[in-house]
């Protein structure tokens, strides 16, 4: 006869096999369970926390699929790439990189212009190394140039990276990516040769942006651009999670924050990427969750390209937040 013990261990590996394996969601678990919804958190907690049940999940393409259609219908977006999860950053980077290579190469046709961001996630495309068919496309800078220290995620050189892989061409926005401060970001706004590249850029056919993490270690604090402490303040005071594209910064219900950040930069800002018919945002890093759920609530993103966990805790953080 089976103990109430046992009884309770069978049912948290179904739920947490119909949870993590099979994509299914907190509500539709309840439902078939009969059991309530904060409850169906508890125990897929416990589950974890006790180690009652691990899953190794050999994800097939149809739970991919899953998953993209579950993103697809909650935020309205044209598609989502997902790959699946790796053990280091880079190499998560790497599998996340193959995927937008390989789309990219089915959707880019000749003449089209690529509006082109800065940063580790859109650098690791340009510099995936596949078959690619040439295309002549042009690729320009949504933002302007950096330090050398950060060269490779550069804005200007993963376009000439991209314009070697496809055989295209690309245009430099000859301005800062950020500013000493907002009177001379508008003296450089007001530049004909910038004001015409970043022209271009808005009317671009297609996008690549990465999605930042509001972290006082991230990439932009280390570069100087910003201090930490204004990254703390932004992330205590106003509710920032995230940046898009390097310009925008936004809380967690996806609207935008001004901050003393924004009067800096020099690129394109949200609104002007709505424009843009494909904005495909790349975030690989497991510390991007909060920030990509709120670039998906801007409404902004068409693709997004990420890992299975990531995408998993999306949903699972907006379904949470609205309950």
């Amino acid at each position: 006869m089976s103990t109430p013990e046992h009884n309770n261990t069978d049912l948290l590996t179904e739920i947490a096999v119909a949870y993590y394996q099979d994509g299914a969601t907190q509500e539709e678990i309840s439902k078939k369970f009969a059991v309530s919804r904060a409850k169906v958190g508890r125990m897929l907690k416990m589950a974890r926390d006790e180690g009652i049940v691990e899953i190794t999940v050999k994800y097939h393409p149809v739970f991919s699929a899953k998953i993209e259609q579950r993103l697809i219908e909650r935020f309205g977006i044209k598609r989502a790439l997902i790959a699946l999860d790796q053990p280091s950053e880079d190499k998560q980077r790497e599998l996340v990189a193959g995927l937008v290579s390989s789309y990219l190469d089915s959707t880019l046709k000749n003449g089209m212009v690529v509006t082109v961001g800065q940063g580790r996630n859109v650098s690791s495309i340009a510099h995936h190394v596949g078959v690619n068919t040439q295309k002549d496309c042009k690729f320009v800078c949504g933002i302007g140039g950096i330090h050398p220290k950060g060269g490779m995620y550069n804005a200007d050189h993963i376009c000439r990276q991209f314009a070697k892989k496809y055989g295209g061409s690309s245009e430099t926005l000859y301005a800062p990516a950020y500013a000493e401060n907002k009177e001379q970001k508008n003296a450089f706004l007001h530049n004909s040769t910038i004001k015409q590249t970043l022209d271009i850029a808005r009317k671009a056919d297609v996008a690549l942006v990465g999605v930042g993490d509001m972290s006082e270690n991230s990439y932009m604090v280390d570069l100087g651009w910003f201090t930490p402490e204004e990254v703390v303040q932004s992330r205590l005071h106003q509710g920032v999670v995230g940046d898009f594209a390097g310009y925008d910064f936004f809380t967690i219900d996806g609207q935008i924050a001004d901050t003393v950040m924004n009067d800096r930069v020099i690129g394109l800002g949200i609104e002007e990427y709505t424009s843009i018919s494909e904005v495909i945002a790349i975030a690989a890093e497991n510390s991007k969750p909060l920030a990509m759920l709120g670039a998906l609530r801007t409404g902004a993103i068409d693709v997004i390209a990420t890992s299975v966990s990531n995408a998993l805790t999306v949903l699972n953080l907006d379904e949470q937040m609205k309950s």
